[in-house]
C-alpha cells in the first residue's frame, strides 16, 4: 500500500508538467487530454485536471477558445502561451537535471 501511494504521489507531482507537455503538440480539450494521460497510464480524472488547467490559466501559461462541437455542446480547446512555452522549456530542463541526479544514485 506504501508503494501505491508513492507511485501516485509522483505522478501527481509531474501532473502539471504532463499537461503542459501535452498542449505542446497542439490545441486540445479536457476529454482528450485526459485521453492522452490515461494511454500513457498516467491515470486521472476529470477532477484531477480541471484545477491544474485552471491553475496554469490563471498562471498565463495558456489561454482557451470555445469551438462548436460536430457532436454535443462546444468544446473548450486550450492553446500554450508563450509564457507558458517558456515555463514547459524550464520544466524539460529541470526533469533531465533530475532524471540524471536520479540515476547517479541509482548506479553507483
Amino acid at each position: 500500500m506504501k508503494e501505491d501511494n508513492a507511485k501516485i504521489q509522483m505522478r501527481k507531482g509531474i501532473m502539471d508538467y504532463c499537461v503542459l507537455a501535452i498542449l505542446a503538440n497542439g490545441d486540445s480539450y479536457a476529454p482528450r487530454i485526459i485521453a492522452e494521460l490515461k494511454e500513457a497510464q498516467m491515470i486521472v480524472v476529470e477532477g484531477t485536471l480541471y484545477p491544474i488547467l485552471s491553475r496554469q490559466k490563471n498562471a498565463g501559461y495558456l489561454t482557451y477558445r470555445w469551438e462548436e462541437s460536430p457532436q454535443g455542446p462546444p468544446r473548450k480547446y486550450y492553446t500554450l502561451t508563450e509564457e507558458g512555452r517558456k515555463y514547459l522549456a524550464s520544466l524539460d530542463e529541470a526533469w533531465e537535471n533530475l532524471v540524471a541526479q536520479i540515476n547517479r544514485i541509482r548506479n553507483k
